[in-house]
């Protein structure tokens, strides 16, 4: 039994095996193989309608140098989504309500988009630290103002998705002790709270989607200040 709610959020263990390894690999067994059939399943269909549709409007208002990027944006929407998921059957782990595992997917991504930044435009990409017109005395501390939103971003990127996802399953967990808790004192009580869980599975859901294509979102704007 777990000491603590945070208990929920420790990688598992099993022979001396950390589980958040498998987390990681098992979404990708659930996508569909592309078969070289003309005429596929449905599953196929409506999976390549949604990342058509998906990369679509996300790529808008790139221009064309910024379409390389349309299949890791794509491919990270996707597993972002399954590991959200996941996240939310029974005896599950997931590995984005680590910090850590946040930080390590928006860090070298925020970076590559930095980096490019700079290799093609670095005029227009160092214009962001001083904007023009800039009072004289004023522009040390924009510069270490700029600097540091700009250090910011990926931090903001995990942290965001980690506290989303912590919140929801912390709420759930307090929910479902509580119901589990009145069920004999106060079986009404149970009742009515076990109702409230069912909506807040589905906002969860939702949560878990929507999350992933904001993370998703927020480094497309990113790479579209510096193509």
């Amino acid at each position: 039994m777990a000491t603590s709610l945070f208990d929920q959020f420790v990688s598992p263990v099993l022979l001396g095996i950390p589980l958040i390894a498998i987390a990681f690999v098992f979404p990708w067994l659930l996508f569909p193989a592309p078969a070289n059939r003309w005429i596929t399943n449905r599953l196929l269909t409506l999976q390549n309608t949604f990342i058509g549709s998906f990369t679509s409007q996300l790529l808008k208002p790139l221009n064309t140098g910024g379409h390389k990027w349309a299949l890791i944006f794509a491919a990270l929407m996707l597993y972002l989504m399954s590991l959200n998921m996941l996240g939310l059957l029974p005896y599950t782990f997931t590995p984005t309500a680590q910090l850590s595992v946040n930080l390590g997917l928006a860090v070298p991504l925020w970076l590559a988009t930095v980096l490019i930044g700079m290799r093609n435009q670095p005029t227009k990409s160092l214009a962001h630290f001083l904007p023009e017109g800039t009072p004289i005395p004023l522009i040390p501390v924009l510069i270490i103002i700029e600097t540091i939103s700009l250090f910011i971003r990926p931090m903001a990127l995990g942290v965001r998705l980690t506290a989303n996802l912590t919140a929801g399953h912390l709420l759930m967990h307090l929910i479902s002790t509580a119901a589990y808790s009145l069920l004999c004192v106060m079986p009404t009580v149970a009742i009515l709270t076990t109702i409230v869980l069912f909506p807040l599975t589905v906002l969860e859901i939702a949560v878990a989607m929507i999350q992933a294509y904001v993370f998703v979102l927020l480094l497309s704007l990113y790479l579209q200040e510096n193509v």
